[in-house]
């Protein structure tokens, strides 16, 4: 496939972003993954043909690196997945501010990082951005994700405000937002008790009494970045099984 198929996912070497990265591979897409910290991962992924990137997304600097060594290989992006993001749990009574910036740093400004480092790409290639949110910035009930919340609902306003911006080059905008889904992020330091009674928990909030898998996320990913979603931009798509905890379901 040539370079007009080529994406980047960032974080991509656990959970929602590794698999998106995956599938993409396998329907031909050339893609570009970036890691922080999770080194044996990415070294992982190289053998599925995916080509991994260090960078730290709240680091523009990191962001233009892995832009010139993608231009470096003649490769022009075509699609953006702005998947990086972290999850601090915390309320109003306990607050962190340190927690909380790192989660704005990561969640909403490498996201805008991204977008403005590969966004020469997208205009030459009438490009579409794919954002990673999540239902909390919606307004779940979840404890210990207000903050959290925040740094989403941002995202998700950002995704409007680029759709309108950019449409005038092409460039189709839009978000996906996940509920609960079993990852790194969502299970790791907890017992496999603590995960059981979380996956109940959860699965009691929904609709169809189930809890997400990354695989249920990605193919909606792989359509927004596809052809087949020409006419769609400006959306948030909502994948949670029917969340059934939510102050509102409008968007």
């Amino acid at each position: 496939m040539d370079s007009s198929h080529a994406v980047l996912v960032t974080g991509s070497s656990r959970g929602i972003g590794r698999q998106i990265a995956i599938d993409l591979v396998k329907r031909g897409y050339i893609v570009y993954g970036t890691y922080n910290s999770s080194k044996e991962n990415a070294q992982e992924l190289t053998q599925t043909g995916i080509h991994m990137e260090k960078a730290d997304v709240s680091k523009r600097e990191d962001l233009a690196r892995v832009r010139e060594k993608i231009e470096g290989e003649g490769i022009t992006v075509s699609g953006l997945v702005n998947n990086a993001g972290i999850m601090k749990l915390m309320n109003f009574e306990n607050y962190d501010e340190t927690a909380f910036m790192e989660m704005l740093k990561i969640n909403l400004m490498g996201t805008i990082y991204s977008t403005l480092e590969f966004l020469p790409h997208l205009k030459r290639t009438r490009g579409s951005i794919v954002n990673i949110a999540s239902n909390a910035g919606i307004g779940t009930a979840a404890e210990g994700t207000t903050f959290y919340a925040i740094t989403k609902s941002s995202v998700i306003i950002l995704t409007k405000r680029l759709a309108f911006e950019l449409g005038k080059y092409g460039i189709r905008v839009n978000a996906v937002a996940p509920g609960w889904i079993e990852t790194d992020m969502t299970v790791t330091g907890k017992s496999q008790e603590e995960v059981e009674r979380i996956k109940a928990s959860f699965r009691s909030k929904t609709s169809l009494g189930i809890t997400g898998k990354p695989s249920d996320i990605s193919p909606l990913v792989v359509f927004l970045l596809s052809e087949d979603s020409r006419y769609m931009t400006g959306q948030t798509i909502v994948i949670d099984g029917g969340r059934i905890d939510n102050l509102t379901h409008g968007v």
